[in-house]
């Protein structure tokens, strides 16, 4: 069910304007509930990745999905070959009237094509659908049926139907609840192409080398600046404060880098016992003054911390900082071993969180 057509009035403030958003919101999300998952859809899957798995005797490098679509749907198709693209599924877009004048040539035999067509009849797609069909491309059709009077779906090797939608315009005109459904179908075909390749966060990370998404997937390892035995001090069990303290301040003047605003603790087999913070040494100075500096670094330190392991990514250090609030984090190893300390400021330097 669409929207109500009224035309909120501006002088009643902003209250017709919430509402009449959360209709639109509403009749979108329903167009999404309703979309009916069947046989055609693991068909589809399939279909995708026997196009692009590897090579064959008609594509020797492999094979791509290639998308297309008109208007609106073509946007949508758009953002649906990126998304692919980005998951492990090789893709790329064609516009239907640019193939029709020499980029036809963009489809070889062993792709397989993703056509979107809410109508199902967009003629320019129908005449591509037809050509694709001669020469025997595999072929889905996204679009609103499966019906005899459907151009698309005719041509098609399989058909993914979205079904009768009512649009989310009070007129019933801009494409809206149908291209939100579209591209949420076409959303859950690359996410399950992707799943059935066993794409990884490692593989998530190769396509996107940049930027937040890249960032957050970097190796913690690769992040921290503060590694054991070179510029991060362990100190041993019973070791005095002070002691422990001069020890940190020596590293950090060798490795020409400021001390760590933590100390990690280790146990005579050299795994981690604990760690001192900054906070923590200024805590036990207000409690018990001067003579903490004689005392075993044991008395102030915090057993069995948080830590990350050694394989961890960057994204894991940000949900630590974010949820516990801490600004430095032990780096461990298979064996219990601190290999590093990650702190806040190693993120705010990748810019994954604010400084």
């Amino acid at each position: 069910m669409s929207p109500k057509s009224e035309t909120p009035n501006p002088k009643s403030g902003e209250t017709d304007y919430a509402a009449f958003a959360r209709e639109v919101l509403n009749a979108e999300a329903d167009a999404i509930r309703r979309i009916e998952i069947g046989p055609s859809f693991t068909a589809a899957v399939q279909l995708v990745l026997d196009a692009t798995s590897g090579p064959s005797a008609e594509a020797p490098g492999g094979g791509s999905l290639v998308v297309s679509g008109l208007g609106k749907s073509g946007l949508i198709g758009q953002k649906l070959s990126a998304t692919f693209s980005s998951t492990g599924t090789p893709s790329h877009f064609l516009h239907p009237v640019e193939a029709m004048h020499g980029d036809l040539g963009r489809i070889r035999r062993g792709d397989a094509v993703l056509l979107l067509s809410f109508g199902g009849n967009t003629e320019e797609l129908v005449t591509l659908a037809e050509l694709l069909k001669q020469d025997g491309v595999p072929m889905i059709a996204l679009t609103k049926n499966d019906g005899p009077g459907n151009g698309l779906a005719r041509q098609a090797t399989v058909t993914l139907p979205v079904g009768d939608i009512t649009e989310a315009c009070p007129h019933e005109l801009a494409p809206t609840s149908s291209t939100t459904a579209m591209l949420a179908l076409g959303d859950a075909l690359a996410l399950a192409v992707s799943r059935a390749r066993r794409f990884t966060a490692d593989d998530f990370q190769k396509f996107h080398p940049g930027g937040g998404l890249g960032r957050q997937l970097t190796p913690v390892v690769e992040a921290m600046r503060f590694a054991a035995g070179q510029n991060l001090s362990l100190i041993d069990l019973g070791t005095v404060v002070q002691d422990a303290y001069a020890l940190a301040e020596q590293h950090a003047k060798d490795s020409g880098l400021r001390r760590p605003g933590a100390l990690l603790v280790v146990h005579p087999d050299g795994t981690l016992a604990g760690i001192v913070t900054d906070g923590d040494l200024r805590t036990a100075l207000i409690r018990t003054g001067p003579q903490v500096w004689s005392e075993p670094i044991d008395q102030i330190m915090t057993s069995s911390p948080t830590t990350l392991s050694d394989t961890a990514l960057v994204r894991d250090a940000v949900h630590i900082v974010r949820e516990k609030r801490f600004d430095e984090i032990p780096v461990v190893a298979a064996d219990g071993k601190p290999v590093g300390l990650i702190d806040v400021q190693d993120l705010a330097a990748l810019k994954v969180i604010e400084g």
